[in-house]
């Protein structure tokens, strides 16, 4: 639809270490300028398949449990994007005493200057344990974890 304005976007052309650099020489806070990198689309491009009202509530609390685990690691502001993504696939577990077929959730975490190329981010063991548990047992809905661990390139740092 024509919403009769123009859009100005003067940073259009600069990469996201550009725009972090031209903040700090602005003098802004540090902990805005390091904020991770979120999707222009937002949240539907970190769903594989259909998105569905139900399928964003599931990606929102996973991403919720990823970004608590991760934002307690040490060397947090050194990690350039760490977050969940639904995959199209279900896959069998068992809750309880009840066998379960259920949504894979992959989790992205990922160390990059540029964005141009990005490496995955050697996160401790016992942190990726904590997510799994935390997402498996706190959303329904979801019973496998999984953890990319591709470097860009080959692939992309969003899954979309």
């Amino acid at each position: 639809p024509d919403l009769k304005f123009e859009l100005v976007e003067p940073l259009r052309e600069l990469f996201k270490d550009e725009v972090r650099a031209a903040g700090r020489v602005m003098g802004m806070d540090d902990e805005l300028l390091d904020r991770q990198p979120f999707p222009g689309p937002g949240m539907g491009v970190r769903i594989l398949g259909e998105v569905t009202a139900e399928r964003v509530a599931l990606i929102q609390q996973a991403d919720l449990r990823v970004q608590e685990e991760i934002r307690k690691l040490p060397d947090y502001r050194t990690i350039w994007q760490a977050f969940a993504v639904l995959l199209p696939v279900n896959s069998v577990g068992v809750m309880g005493d009840q066998r379960t077929y259920e949504n894979v959730c992959a989790l992205r975490v990922v160390d990059s200057i540029d964005a141009m190329t990005a490496d995955w981010t050697r996160v401790p063991y016992d942190t990726l344990a904590r997510i799994s548990n935390r997402i498996i047992n706190e959303v329904r809905g979801i019973n496998r974890v999984v953890f990319d661990i591709s470097s860009k390139p080959p692939a992309t740092i969003e899954w979309e």
